[in-house]
């Protein structure tokens, strides 16, 4: 007699997880990661925007990081969290989109490419550490959708994701409206995505901008720059004798070559 297991999610794994932390395993932690990504939708097309910090823990490992990546020509998806995640994850399925066009000869679809994204995401159960920004233009007009690690989705008019999401929102909620022109719509997310660069200690550096039309896209990198370095105010050049040297020590240097003996000391 064959028994059938019963669907739904399996939580075997805790009890021995449990059991190796109290034998002194140290489990591994969630990592937090920063970013602000954004994307809004105006009168004819969509307008994504992201920051351009990468951080490894306190340090900041890159000023000028593209999060941005490219899905289709008429596609273009923000990623938030892993950085290498974000990158192969789009990489992955803009190859999938791909030959999705080389066989049907049609233009790619934003929901075929949220489909196949919010699939591999649950297929992982979060261990993708991708939070994804998607949008495009196609056959039915512009479409926008957020896309958790999880493989949840949401379709808004208006969305933020990444660890400062929330002073991103804000300035949609205060200047959000609908059918934007161009130029408002670009202004709107250039200010959200300053908002997260100001507020969020993960968030940093410059504004990127990506903005989806009909039949056409445009990048904008570094559209924003409000860090540029400023002059110091004041020299740290120390002269010469300000410190006191405490020992000073001077060694001959020996070098052989081929059983000879060759002095290079000065």
């Amino acid at each position: 007699m064959s028994s059938k297991l019963a669907g739904g999610f399996s939580f075997d794994n805790h009890v021995r997880n449990a059991a190796l932390q109290q034998k002194g395993l140290t489990l591994p932690k969630a990592v937090k990661t920063g970013t602000t990504i954004a994307g809004v939708i105006f009168k004819d097309g969509i307008v994504l925007g992201a920051d351009t910090r990468a951080t490894e823990g306190p340090i900041v490992a890159d000023k000028n990081c593209e999060k941005i990546h490219y899905l289709a020509p008429n596609m273009y998806c923000c990623g938030a969290g892993t950085a290498a995640d974000t990158e192969f994850t789009t990489a992955l399925i803009a190859s999938q989109l791909e030959l999705h066009r080389l066989t049907t000869g049609r233009e790619s679809r934003a929901v075929t490419a949220m489909t196949m994204l919010k699939q591999m995401l649950f297929k992982y159960q979060g261990h993708i550490g991708a939070a994804l920004v998607l949008g495009g233009y196609d056959c039915t007009g512009p479409q926008l959708f957020t896309i958790y690690p999880h493989g949840s989705t949401d379709k808004l008019p208006y969305v933020t994701m990444g660890s400062g999401s929330l002073a991103a929102m804000a300035v949609f909620e205060a200047g959000w409206k609908r059918d934007m022109e161009r130029q408002e719509a670009i202004d709107l997310v250039r200010a959200a995505i300053e908002s997260g660069i100001f507020n969020d200690l993960g968030s940093g550096s410059n504004v990127d901008i990506c903005v989806i039309e009909k039949g056409k896209h445009e990048m904008l990198r570094n559209y924003a720059r409000p860090n540029e370095r400023g002059q110091k105010e004041r020299s740290y050049r120390f002269a010469r004798g300000t410190t006191d040297v405490l020992q000073t020590s001077v060694r001959s240097l020996v070098t052989v070559v081929e059983g000879d003996q060759m002095d290079t000391s000065s």
